[in-house]
């Protein structure tokens, strides 16, 4: 009996945090946008790029874009600096169901042509 509680206790522990990582709430559309990196918040749990996009109104909109551990970015040789402040890049994105400005980050393609992360595939313009 003391092992089924065991067991029930891992599961009921198991699903939150499977939960969690689901990224239930990005949508399942690839977008494109064009902006100047604000910042790279190298943080845990998950580190952020703060993106400054003009859109076609004129307006400058900030957008989120959410990515992995410094852990897990660090042994994929992802470094603060791998997003210096000021930088002109074109980013693959999926952004959430909502509209907001965030998103769950997949590549950044710079203005010099070097790649950070998977641009793989097409993708929509902006």
């Amino acid at each position: 009996m003391k092992s089924l509680r065991v067991v029930l206790f891992a599961v009921l522990v198991a699903v939150p945090v499977l939960a969690h990582h689901s990224g239930a709430g990005f949508g399942e559309e690839t977008k494109v946008i064009t902006g100047t990196v604000k910042q790279f918040q190298f943080l845990n749990p998950h580190s952020w790029i703060q993106v400054e996009v003009t859109d076609k109104t004129g307006k400058v909109v900030e957008w989120s874009l959410e990515w992995g551990s410094p852990n897990q970015l660090g042994r994929q040789g992802i470094r603060p600096s791998t997003f210096p402040e000021g930088a002109k890049a074109t980013f693959k994105i999926r952004p959430v169901k909502t509209g907001a400005p965030v998103a769950a980050f997949q590549a950044a393609r710079f203005d010099d042509g070097h790649i950070v992360g998977k641009w793989e595939g097409g993708a929509p313009a902006e």
